[in-house]
C-alpha cells in the first residue's frame, strides 16, 4: 500500500472553552519534548485541528487534506516546523509502533482510514519500516467492516484483531482492574500511539482516550458498572499500557453526541477535526466539552443531568493516578 500526501488548512473551535486558554499556532509556542506529556510551564496542550473542506461536497475523506490536517496538529504539539520530525521523537528506526484504533462503529464512526494512512506515511518517513508498524484493534472483522484490509507478515503495514494473536495467560492488575493484556501490545508493540474516536457512550458518557484502551484488555465488560469509574483510569495505569503510550491522535472528523459507542446516524455530524494531545486526560477533558456543547446545540440534558457524567476522567487525573490534568486551567488548547 502506497500512502499519500497532499494540502489543506483552516482552523477550529472560535468560542473559548470556559476557563481554557486557547493559543493560535500562528505564532512559537515552547518547545515540547516527548517526555514531557505534552506539556509547557506546568500546562498541558491539546491541539486541535479542523478542516471544513476535508470531504469537499462528498462524504469521504480527501486523503490529501487529511495528511496536512495531521501534520498541523502533530507539528503544533511538538512545535516543529518539519512534518516528519515530530514523529522521530515518538519512535526510532527499529521500533514496533502500534496504532490502536476504534473500529467498532464500522464504517460509519470508527478511526479513518485516510487517518490512519496518514499516520503510517509519516512514520516510515521518520525511518519506520511498513513491516513495524501494525493497525489493531481487538476484533478482525470488525477492522474489515470498517474498511480495513487484513495484512500479517510481508514488507508492508500489518493490520490484524487481537483475535488472530489472543491475550497473555496471566493477569495484570492495577487497583479495582485485573486484566490479561492482547499480545498485540506485549509482543508487537514498543511504542503505542493511540487513534480513537470522539463519541458518546450511554454509561461512561464520553469515549475517547482513556476509554480506548478497553479494546487492550479481554474483560472490558467487566469494568461498565459505575459509568466505567474507576476502572478505565486503572487500566490505563496497567504497566504496558501506560509505558508504551506516545501520544492520542483523536479522529473528530465524524463525532457522536447522544447514542453512543455504536453509529447512529442520527447522531452523528461531520466535526472535520483532529484532536491531539500527548496528555490524554486533558484530551478527554476537552473532548467532554465539545461534545456537551453539541448536545446544547441540539438541545439535549448534560451528561451530568443524565446521571452520566465521564467522572473516570477525573479519576485518571487524581493524585493516586498521575494520567494528566482535567483542570482546566491547567490545559492549553492550541488552534492550528
Amino acid at each position: 500500500m502506497r500512502w499519500r500526501g497532499g494540502t489543506s488548512r483552516r482552523h477550529f473551535l472560535k468560542n473559548c472553552l470556559t476557563g481554557v486558554a486557547i493559543l493560535r499556532a500562528s505564532g512559537k509556542v515552547p518547545l515540547l519534548e516527548a517526555s514531557e506529556q505534552g506539556t509547557a510551564a506546568g500546562k498541558s496542550r491539546v491541539v486541535i485541528a479542523r478542516d471544513p473542506q476535508l470531504r469537499d461536497a462528498g462524504t469521504t475523506v480527501d486523503s490529501n487534506r487529511m495528511l496536512k490536517l495531521l501534520d498541523r496538529s502533530v507539528q503544533a504539539v511538538f512545535n516543529l516546523d518539519n512534518p516528519t520530525e515530530p514523529w522521530k521523537k515518538l519512535a526510532r528506526p527499529g521500533d514496533k509502533v502500534g496504532l490502536k484504533m476504534n473500529a467498532l462503529g464500522g464504517r460509519g464512526l470508527s478511526s479513518n482510514l485516510q487517518l490512519i494512512e496518514a499516520i503510517c506515511e509519516r512514520l516510515q518517513e521518520a525511518g519506520l519500516r511498513a513491516s513495524d508498524i501494525v493497525i489493531w484493534d481487538r476484533d478482525t472483522d470488525e477492522l474489515e467492516r470498517a474498511g480495513f484490509h487484513v495484512s500479517t507478515g510481508g514488507n508492508r503495514v500489518q493490520c490484524f484483531g487481537t483475535d488472530r494473536v489472543g491475550y497473555e495467560d496471566e493477569l495484570v492488575t492495577y487497583g479495582d482492574v485485573g486484566s490479561r493484556l492482547s499480545k498485540i501490545l506485549t509482543e508487537h508493540c514498543d511504542v503505542l500511539i493511540n487513534v480513537p474516536v470522539l463519541k458518546d457512550h450511554d454509561g461512561a458518557g464520553i469515549t475517547a482516550a482513556l476509554k480506548n484502551m478497553y479494546g487492550v484488555i479481554h474483560n472490558p465488560n467487566k469494568y461498565h458498572p459505575n459509568g466505567c469509574n474507576p476502572y478505565v483510569a486503572d487500566v490505563n495505569m496497567l504497566p504496558e499500557i501506560r509505558r508504551k503510550m506516545r501520544l492520542t491522535i483523536c479522529d473528530a472528523t465524524t463525532a457522536s453526541y447522544e447514542g453512543g459507542p455504536g453509529y447512529k446516524p442520527q447522531y452523528a455530524w461531520k466535526n472535520n477535526a483532529l484532536i491531539v494531545s500527548q496528555d490524554p486526560v486533558a484530551l478527554d477533558y476537552i473532548g467532554w466539552q465539545i461534545i456537551e456543547r453539541k448536545r446544547a446545540e441540539q438541545g439535549l440534558k448534560t451528561l451530568e443531568a443524565e446521571d452520566r457524567a465521564p467522572r473516570y476522567i477525573a479519576t485518571a487525573g487524581d493524585a493516586q493516578h498521575q494520567l494528566g490534568t482535567n483542570d482546566p486551567k491547567k490545559i492549553v488548547v492550541v488552534e492550528v
